[in-house]
């Protein structure tokens, strides 16, 4: 049997870390499986299981989120043309609907680029096809498959999409995949209809993957420091992972006596930490450290896992920590209690202001036998789950019923 999956890149991030877990999960002896990397970059395309068959993109596809002046650059004229029409129209859409979020412009990116895009029906039929990414317009319309599904990773509530739009390119779709109860709840609310299509399946994560990987001595550039407690948070600089909170949390926990050194593996833009290092003199306590494709050693070697998000899907990172025994500090996202069940295998702490947050985390960390008591329960559970790979292969046996 055959499925196609499709996403647009492999940086490094929590819906590509997904996939690869996916993509290592899936039995070569009962599938087999193509993956077009649209732009074939990031860290993460050294992970893709070599039974995996990595196809090569037209040349077109490698440009359908590039900046403007290096799709020009590169001749490819009519997706710069695509994209500025776009922008053009997310633009109106802004002026008309004010959005509190740019989430929109992937409707429009697919709607205007994917009918100049060439077709993926050379590649012959699938079984499956996977869109694991937005914009889902490529799949729908190039990909030739008895059955297509498309993926959520993103809770509804915190952003702004044109639902006018998007309906019929979800509506196209035999199934939409959700990562939690709670995503699918905020979809449903901006597209009721769609209802009776979502199929939740979680983030999928092996054990013996995590565990192994994070073996090895303490990094280097994670040294130990007397007394301390060392925290780690991993994300990218940007609004939903409000990594930028994090300097004026480690001052607020250092003024109320705790020696705390907080790690931090992300990339992107950093003017805003950067800022609020400066601003919180906290740049001897908050240590940067950049891009990591394997960040298990640093999670194995943390005091706490902390993920100060304003708002997850589903956060891999907060169930790898937990796979690796470490207790666990989240703000009060709205998806943050279908990870924690506090008090046993971490705890939610509210996010009213910086000060009512560093006040919890402040109560916990003081706590050893709270601390000593989650081990005990994350050590006890097990939060791989790998038989949710067995929901893929039911859909693809389903088409030979």
């Amino acid at each position: 049997m055959r499925i196609f999956i499709a996403i647009h890149y492999l940086e490094i991030g929590g819906v590509e870390t997904s996939l690869i877990n996916l993509l290592q999960a899936l039995d070569p002896n009962r599938v087999e499986v193509d993956l077009l990397v649209y732009d074939p970059r990031g860290e993460m395309m050294e992970f893709i299981p070599n039974r995996i068959n990595l196809l090569k993109a037209p040349k077109a596809y490698n440009y359908i989120e590039r900046p403007i002046k290096e799709v020009l650059l590169a001749g490819q004229f009519k997706i710069a043309l695509a994209r500025l029409k776009a922008k053009w129209e997310m633009q109106q859409y802004t002026r008309v609907k004010h959005p509190k979020d740019s989430s929109a412009i992937f409707g429009y990116i697919g709607k205007c680029i994917t009918p100049i895009l060439p077709s993926l029906y050379y590649l012959g039929e699938y079984d499956l096809a996977i869109s694991y990414l937005m914009p889902h317009n490529i799949v729908k319309e190039k990909v030739k498959a008895r059955k297509k599904i498309a993926w959520i990773h993103t809770d509804y509530s915190t952003i702004d999409v044109n639902a006018e739009l998007e309906l019929p390119i979800w509506a196209s779709y035999n199934h939409i995949i959700s990562i939690s109860d709670h995503v699918s709840k905020t979809f449903s609310t901006v597209f009721p209809s769609l209802r009776p299509k979502l199929l939740r399946i979680d983030n999928l994560l092996t054990s013996d993957f995590v565990r192994q990987r994070a073996q090895g001595e303490r990094p280097i550039d994670m040294p130990l420091y007397k007394d301390a407690i060392h925290l780690l948070t991993i994300g990218r600089y940007s609004y939903p992972k409000n990594i930028e909170s994090i300097p004026l949390l480690c001052h607020l926990l250092r003024e109320q006596g705790l020696n705390i050194h907080w790690f931090v593996i992300g990339y992107g833009d950093d003017t805003l930490i950067q800022n609020a290092l400066s601003l919180e003199q906290m740049e001897g306590y908050v240590h940067l450290l950049g891009k990591h494709t394997n960040p298990y050693p640093y999670i194995a070697h943390c005091d706490w896992y902390i993920q100060p998000s304003r708002y997850e899907g589903k956060s891999i990172a907060v169930t790898e920590a937990q796979i690796l025994g470490k207790p666990v500090i989240v703000t009060a996202y709205p998806t943050a209690a279908s990870q924690i069940k506090q008090g046993k295998d971490g705890l939610i702490v509210p996010m009213d202001s910086p000060e009512v947050t560093a006040k919890a985390m402040a109560k916990a960390l003081r706590d050893t036998p709270l601390r000593e008591h989650i081990f005990t329960y994350l050590q006890a559970n097990d939060y791989g789950n790998a038989e949710e790979v067995e929901k893929i292969y039911h859909l693809v046996s389903d088409i030979h019923r």
